[in-house]
């Protein structure tokens, strides 16, 4: 190359004409790559794929609560944040082999070979310290026997404890949410082998009264998992509404597979993605999430114009359009939208009646969708302010 660096010579007029075509082919090539391989290793390996997606975040559009819903939908077995079992990353545990795969890739179970169950770690764990969470794995051994052993092994402060409680990683010690934290606040405040003589005696014969607390209601269940670890293998927060969504004519996001192109539809979801890509001509594309799955909408720029505040403001959001599919690609083409983030005020109620989507006060009226046009949607805003705050935000892309 010698020579050739004045911009004249012929070693610089090659590169230069390579940099013109030459990098966005190669590019192109390793995009293209990258792609197939991982294509390849989510069809085959779901398990695998999970675990190391969620452990790689933050990453890519969809938080580590879609991952985890996409890997149960192929099959996979998922395992809950437990202090006998987790590590600080997701691990892969022996599972005896696929559960239920979802309808829509049944014709994927001949090419998968998924045989682990992941376990969530430590590392989702809202608060929880990573120091903290080596020192439950390395103090471990053969396993804690009580909340008591753990704190006495672990030396972890009592905050660490709570945060774990809170959790729901009690639950090989057959202790619920409820239980180990009463547990952990039951600890003397000064280990055994620290006590003072003269009050040692004491605190040998002193046993607390056994108490039996109340079960919590699934929707505090579910309420606490998002809040602690931004995801419930228990059920999903839309599943509490189904009810309402019904009365009110939104069909689930898994019934868009059995309907027909062009047809009227409302479907509604928690919003995953707002995308606007530079080259859709102010296009945006949205992902909702229901308790069956996601629905991915189009919003045309004049749609989006008189809905602005919708769009951009729900976090959960309701969406009438046109039902256009194209094979298995599935769209519903927005031509009106509603911010239904209000009705998420009954979550936070942790009714325990939330099974079917109302609860008793409600009972005496059919909710429809004129009910969040009235009077009381800031009322009603201000109460659902709380599951705001602990469901994962949708992620938003230009």
């Amino acid at each position: 190359m010698r020579g050739s660096t004045s911009g004249n010579g012929p070693g610089f007029k090659q590169i230069e004409g390579f940099g013109e075509y030459g990098f966005p082919e190669s590019h192109a090539a390793s995009f293209a790559l990258l792609v197939y391989v991982s294509c390849w290793l989510k069809c085959r390996y779901p398990d695998v794929f999970c675990a190391a997606l969620v452990n790689a975040q933050p990453i890519g559009f969809y938080a580590p609560a879609q991952i985890v819903r996409d890997a149960r939908e192929h099959g996979v077995e998922v395992r809950p944040v437990e202090i006998n079992h987790s590590h600080l990353e997701l691990t892969l545990e022996e599972s005896e082999g696929f559960r239920n795969t979802h309808a829509r890739h049944r014709a994927m179970e001949n090419a998968m070979r998924a045989r682990y169950a992941v376990r969530l770690g430590f590392r989702l764990v809202k608060g929880l310290a990573e120091k903290d969470a080596k020192c439950v794995e390395q103090c471990r051994g053969e396993g804690y026997d009580s909340v008591r052993d753990l704190w006495l092994r672990t030396g972890l402060s009592q905050a660490a404890l709570e945060i774990l409680a809170n959790a729901d990683a009690f639950t090989s010690l057959g202790l619920s949410r409820r239980d180990a934290l009463w547990a952990v606040q039951g600890l003397d405040k000064v280990k055994g082998d620290e006590q003072l003589p003269l009050f040692a005696a004491e605190s040998a014969f002193r046993k607390e009264e056994e108490v039996a607390l109340p079960t919590m209601p699934l929707g505090e269940e579910v309420a606490y998992d998002y809040k602690t670890v931004k995801m419930s293998l228990k059920r999903h927060p839309v599943f509490f509404l189904r009810g309402w969504l019904r009365s009110a004519r939104y069909a689930a996001n898994e019934d868009l597979w059995t309907m027909t192109n062009g047809r009227l539809v409302s479907v509604s979801g928690l919003v995953l993605v707002r995308q606007r890509p530079g080259t859709a001509k102010g296009v945006i594309f949205a992902t909702l999430e229901d308790e069956t799955g996601i629905a991915n909408i189009i919003i045309w720029p004049k749609v989006f114009e008189r809905f602005r505040r919708e769009v951009l403001g729900a976090r959960f959001l309701g969406v009438s359009g046109v039902l256009q599919r194209e094979g298995d690609v599935i769209h519903v083409v927005a031509r009106r939208l509603y911010n239904l983030t209000p009705k998420l005020a009954d979550l936070s109620d942790y009714h325990g009646e939330m099974d079917d989507g109302l609860s008793r006060a409600d009972e005496f009226k059919r909710p429809v969708i004129e009910d969040l046009r009235k009077g009381d949607f800031r009322r009603r805003m201000e109460r659902a302010k709380h599951m705001v705050e602990i469901l994962p935000g949708g992620r938003n892309f230009h």
